[in-house]
């Protein structure tokens, strides 16, 4: 008996023994071994950690109106349950699907609708409370939120009404969608507006391009924490450790750029685009004398707000991310350089229509010219020729490059935009200089560097640095982090030079006759400026391709005293294959744009000017009767209105004249008169003019008109005598024609004069002409013909190819 109470006892006490030993063991080990984890655990019980997010700063303009800012963001969430219970699945799929579509596309709309629907299945399958949308429906902007609170609210508001009196219903019942609130997303107020300069942020939260990416480290700012103790009922624990570090929002950025002007100029860009549908352009707004940019757009663009909607090529920033032979409007450079050396003469005159440098004949854009002209006519119409001879000539191969390099040419302008090429100026032979000082051949320009060299004429012959960053400041104390000034580069030409290149660029507007850019006359303001009408040539391509055409056109306003400058670019017009068109592309929107400008800012005109328009309503600008004159005095006479005169026969007195006095005449077409009686008037030479031009002349000379193939006139044949002459016209497209004349000026002088008469090509179009003054139509292909080259517009300039074919456009 006591050695079972004894053997119980020690067994019970060995039982606690080994159990105070386990409890031991189990509480070192809870304590010490695995103390860290449970520690943390409990922690995260009591203690409250959280971020704190670092507010974006603003990108504003230069009035301080918002451009980008940070605003409220939202995960849109679909109940299952609540869809399925209301019935409400398919009109819930087809409204979210048209709020947040990325594109108009009916087919990725159906797509997005089948991705809503096929969620809310499968959540109803697997009873889930909540489903996403993914990508489209997360961190949705604030007119998304807008939107689906204003659908919620109207789908609510049905089934209300609809349970109201419904006995069965004992819960509110809900429409499904509800929307999870986010850290702020960047918005971009003014939509599209400026997209190129302000780039943006993608979802999740990464800068992409523009100034977002470029200010990235300024704007962001740094996130804070905030670190509490707390009971289980969320009260804060008596002296329990706190730290809270506050988040440091980012810094505004103010540009230089002013929204309204930027508005004004996308308005325009539309209207070309509607009207010309170019594969891209681009147009820069400045204050010539600081260079700070008022404005910047492109086409196409997109609107950062839905950035995913858009074409890749869509986000190129052609201002400075494109280079292009720039073609007339880079004679600012061999104008400004010749009249600083004191070698342009503007009264001077010379032999306008071809030009050989050794083995190469340059031409002016009609090809045969106009005769003997003064050089300031020349510049006027835009003469290639005028340009060579000043460059190669007066100038020489040095000193123009040298005013090539001092205009900024050839190396990036350090704009504060990302992106921008240096260009290329690669001058080697003589043909390389006589083609760069109209813009062709070897040499290529971004926008940006061309507008900073029109505005060293304008504001006084400074280059000067462009510029859209205004200043950095922190926008709780107002102090300035970053500030930028105007900064000059270099002296290109003195202020009097400046002034005379100026009134020079105001006659190519201002000259209603045959001015290149009377397009751009804004009444009752000097406008200067000058138009461009380059060739392009293709990528892996050697030579300019035909009817592709970069048109340009870069003036400032008012000429006396410049506010704003305007460069704009665009490429590949649909002209219908006549350049002549180029210049109602650029011209018109620069006139829109500034006009706009000019009144925003409340700038008065000035009485004593007179734009195109106004002055082509007064007296004068019709053709006057020159039967009776002298061949001096009707030239003269022609000369007032800017219009080349060209004689039939030889005589004292004019005896008939084409066209008839009282037509209206534009300075791009000749006046034809005869001088001597008879019916054997020589055909004049056709060479280089349109099939209109040429029929109007086989009128007035009364032989008959055939043609064969299209474009304009290469060669013609006269056959027969008295009534029965015809002329029969070969006609090739433009850059087959330039080949041609140069491979004729080679071979003259081994070409026997006459040697194609009996040419004559079977299957030609025939056009009758009548005994009297005018034309009348050929045919139906001979009349398309004719319209597509009609005679009157603002005839642009013709560059070289730098293959060795040569009078190319720009």
């Amino acid at each position: 008996m006591g050695k079972q109470i004894k053997f119980r006892s020690l067994f019970i006490g060995g039982g606690f023994a080994l159990l105070f030993a386990v409890l031991v063991i189990r509480i070192f080990w809870v304590q010490v071994v695995d103390g860290g984890d449970y520690l943390k655990q409990a922690q995260q019980l009591w203690v409250k950690e959280s971020d704190i997010p670092a507010q974006r700063g603003s990108i504003l303009d230069r009035t301080d109106k918002v451009l980008a800012e940070d605003g409220p963001a939202a995960t849109l969430l679909l109940l299952p349950g609540s869809i399925a219970e209301n019935g409400l699945q398919e009109e819930i799929v087809r409204r979210l699907a048209e709020i947040l579509k990325t594109s108009d596309d009916p087919a990725s709309i159906t797509m997005l609708e089948e991705k809503i629907r096929s969620r809310i299945t499968k959540g109803i399958t697997d009873k889930k409370a909540a489903v996403e949308v993914n990508s489209e429906g997360w961190k949705i902007g604030a007119d998304q939120i807008d939107q689906i609170k204003k659908f919620v609210k109207e789908q609510q508001d049905l089934l209300d009404l609809r349970y109201k009196d419904d006995p069965k219903s004992k819960n509110k019942p809900l429409v499904g969608v509800e929307l999870r609130e986010e850290p702020s997303k960047r918005f971009y107020p003014a939509q599209q507006l400026a997209a190129h300069l302000l780039g943006y942020i993608n979802k999740e939260g990464k800068a992409v391009m523009g100034l977002e990416k470029q200010l990235d480290d300024k704007l962001k700012g740094t996130d804070g924490f905030l670190h509490l103790e707390k009971d289980r009922k969320g009260v804060e624990l008596l002296n329990s450790e706190k730290r809270y570090q506050p988040a440091v929002n980012g810094n505004n950025v103010r540009l230089t750029l002013d929204r309204n002007i930027q508005f004004y100029m996308e308005s325009a860009l539309e209207k070309v685009a509607a009207k010309w549908n170019p594969k891209s352009m681009t147009a820069i707004a400045v204050d010539p004398m600081t260079m700070e940019i008022l404005g910047l757009a492109n086409y196409p663009t997109f609107n950062p707000n839905r950035y995913g909607e858009s074409d890749m090529k869509n986000f190129t920033n052609h201002a400075v991310a494109s280079q292009y032979e720039p073609g007339s409007t880079f004679k600012l450079v061999t104008l400004a350089g010749a009249v600083q050396e004191g070698k342009f003469h503007p009264d001077e005159k010379y032999q306008s229509g071809s030009i050989r440098i050794l083995d190469r004949r340059l031409h002016d854009h009609n090809i045969s010219g106009w005769g003997k002209i003064t050089y300031l006519e020349g510049l006027k119409r835009s003469s290639n020729v005028a340009f060579v001879k000043l460059g190669m000539e007066a100038l020489g191969q040095d000193a123009l490059k040298g005013y090539i390099e001092k205009f900024g040419f050839g190396v990036k302008t350090g704009v504060d935009i990302p992106g921008e090429v240096p260009g290329i100026v690669n001058l080697r032979v003589p043909a390389d200089f006589a083609t760069a000082t109209y813009g062709q051949g070897a040499l290529t320009v971004n926008a940006m560097q061309l507008t900073a060299a029109y505005s060293a004429i304008a504001n006084g012959g400074t280059l000067m640095k462009p510029y859209l960053i205004k200043e950095i400041y922190n926008p709780l104390t107002g102090e300035v982090i970053q500030e930028n000034k105007p900064e000059e580069v270099r002296r290109v030409v003195s202020p009097e030079t400046a002034k005379q290149v100026t009134e020079y660029l105001e006659t190519v507007v201002s000259d209603r006759k045959i001015g290149t850019g009377k397009n751009a006359a804004i009444d009752g303001y000097r406008i200067a400026g000058k138009t461009g009408t380059a060739n392009k040539v293709l990528p892996g391509e050697k030579t300019y391709a035909e009817g592709k055409w970069v048109i340009s056109f870069v003036g400032y306003a008012p000429a006396e005293n410049p506010r704003i400058l305007v460069t704009i670019v665009a490429d590949e017009p649909d002209l219908g294959g006549d350049y002549h068109l180029g210049g109602e592309v650029a011209a018109p929107a620069f006139k829109q744009i500034v006009s706009q400008t000019l009144r925003y800012w409340g700038i008065a005109p000035s009485t004593q000017v007179k734009s195109a328009e106004a002055a082509a309503q007064e007296p004068g600008t019709k053709v006057p009767n020159l039967v009776g004159k002298t061949p001096e005095a009707a030239r003269a006479a022609m000369d007032a209105f800017g219009v080349v005169l060209e004689t039939l026969g030889s005589g004292p007195k004019v005896l008939a004249q084409s066209p008839a006095p009282g037509t209206e005449i534009g300075g791009a077409q000749r006046m034809y008169v005869v001088l001597e009686e008879g019916t054997e008037l020589e055909v004049p030479d056709l060479s280089g003019k349109s099939l209109r031009d040429a029929v109007e002349v086989c009128s007035f000379v009364k032989v008959r008109c055939q043609s064969i193939g299209e474009g304009y006139v290469a060669s013609q044949v006269v056959e027969g005598s008295g009534e029965t002459r015809t002329v029969t016209l070969t006609l090739k497209p433009y850059s087959e024609l330039l080949e041609t004349v140069e491979s004729d000026s080679k071979d003259a002088a081994k070409t026997p004069a006459g040697s194609d008469k009996n040419t004559k090509a079977a299957g030609a179009k025939t056009t009758e002409t009548g005994n009297k003054e005018g034309t009348k139509s050929s045919s139906a292909s001979s009349s398309s013909t004719a319209k597509k080259t009609t005679s009157g517009k603002d005839a642009e300039e013709s560059g070289g190819s730098s293959s060795g074919s040569s009078g190319l456009r720009e």
